[in-house]
């Protein structure tokens, strides 16, 4: 399956973000990364437009982005670029594990593994909201909780369509 087929799928189809679970995890990563890319990207254009002002808190920091001189852009790049991986994939698991409790709530079968691919291919919402709410400087501390209860829902939707937990027998003596 190709990346743009599991973006637009999961966006609008709750069906295939629970099929989702039997990819491999090879594709799964390449699918998070290019979400680790492409928020990498906006803050670093964001850092050399001047949007962020990283070194404006200590006169310290201004020395030393003035002694780095031009090395300061490929640092800022890779230390952004670190970070971005760090949190996506801190914010799939974390997610996961809150798809584990749905699939008990909701009496489902599955197991960490197929809710973290789950998660991770569900991020993509609330990534693209996150970065939208960047751009547009809406404040950081509506950020997190809106784009948590939109990943929330679509794991919710997805859990639906996981297979359901068979039966307890009642065995009677």
């Amino acid at each position: 399956m190709k990346n743009y087929q599991l973006f637009f799928a999961s966006i609008h189809e709750p069906k295939k973000l629970a099929a989702f679970r039997l990819l491999p995890i090879g594709k799964v990563f390449q699918y998070v990364f290019l979400f680790v890319i492409l928020s990498t990207l906006v803050s670093f254009i964001r850092f050399l437009t001047g949007d962020i002002d990283l070194f404006g808190s200590s006169q310290e920091l201004i020395d030393y982005a003035a002694t780095v001189g031009g090395l300061l852009y490929p640092m800022a790049f890779v230390l952004q670029l670190v970070i971005s991986t760090f949190y996506l994939f801190i914010r799939v698991s974390f997610f996961g594990l809150v798809g584990l409790g749905l699939l008990k709530i909701f009496k489902r079968r599955g197991e960490y593994r197929h809710m973290w691919r789950t998660s991770a291919v569900s991020i993509t919402v609330p990534i693209l909201v996150s970065l939208v709410l960047d751009i547009f400087h809406v404040e950081s501390a509506f950020n997190f909780p809106l784009t948590a209860i939109i990943h929330i829902v679509y794991l919710a939707l997805a859990t639906n369509y996981y297979p359901k937990q068979p039966q307890a027998k009642v065995t009677r003596a």
